[in-house]
């Protein structure tokens, strides 16, 4: 059962591509402006009329949304069912951590870009704005577990937050990640800064002192002899 004090909502991502100024120009023409398709649950971030394909060593995924405001820097955000498709080992990095990523062509109506770097699986981070922070009594890049109940229900571990006056509070997850546990935009997950004491039926045991707030091995030698995480 959730508390829904600690509850926030889901964003499921699809893949999407941002682009730079000069590539928006060798994609779709020099001086040419992106057009705005509709608002995304974060202020001033839009879906764009426009498409591109993404070209990987095995094959190519064509109808790649384009998202604005134009970026300092060019970053593809996919997948890892994605990456399987194209052929591409992606990594999961954090939003604009690109350097030594793979590159991919990506093809435009007016022409292609071989991309050096920028092709990453986002990891999955929680949005938030400064009051709701203060109410979770959470801080900008801590890292937090996310339970999802439900027929799929299960823990997401090192979830990353974010924290600014700028955001909207919510999660967001890529479709392979949403496909797994079963959810869709909207539904609601509950944060969790301490898994020990949050989710285990062993209270204070000696263990859960020794684990980092986030951290991705929760289980201990008791849970798994046949105690269970509720």
């Amino acid at each position: 059962m959730l508390n829904n004090d600690f509850t926030i909502p889901v964003a499921l991502s699809g893949r999407h591509v941002h682009l730079s100024r000069e590539h928006v120009d060798a994609l779709f023409g020099p001086g040419y402006e992106l057009n705005w398709l509709s608002d995304l649950s974060q202020p001033g971030q839009y879906a764009c009329q426009e498409t591109i394909e993404v070209l990987g060593p095995k094959r190519s995924i064509t109808k790649v949304r384009v998202l604005g405001p134009v970026r300092s820097a060019t970053q593809v955000e996919l997948s890892t069912t994605d990456g399987v498709v194209l052929g591409i080992n992606l990594p999961t990095r954090d939003s604009g951590d690109v350097k030594g990523t793979p590159g991919a062509f990506l093809i435009g109506p007016k022409g292609a870009v071989k991309l050096q770097e920028g092709c990453i699986v986002a990891a999955r981070h929680i949005h938030t704005t400064p009051e709701d922070a203060a109410r979770f009594a959470v801080t900008d890049k801590q890292k937090v577990w996310v339970q999802v109940s439900g027929p799929r229900g299960l823990v997401f571990s090192d979830v990353l937050v974010r924290v600014s006056k700028d955001f909207a509070t919510e999660l967001h997850l890529d479709l392979d990640e949403g496909n797994a546990a079963s959810i869709k935009n909207g539904d609601r997950v509950q944060i969790l800064k301490n898994i020990c004491n949050d989710l285990c039926e062993l209270k204070h045991c000696g263990i859960s002192s020794t684990l980092n707030a986030g951290q991705a091995q929760p289980y201990c030698q008791f849970t798994s002899e046949g105690r269970t995480i509720r």
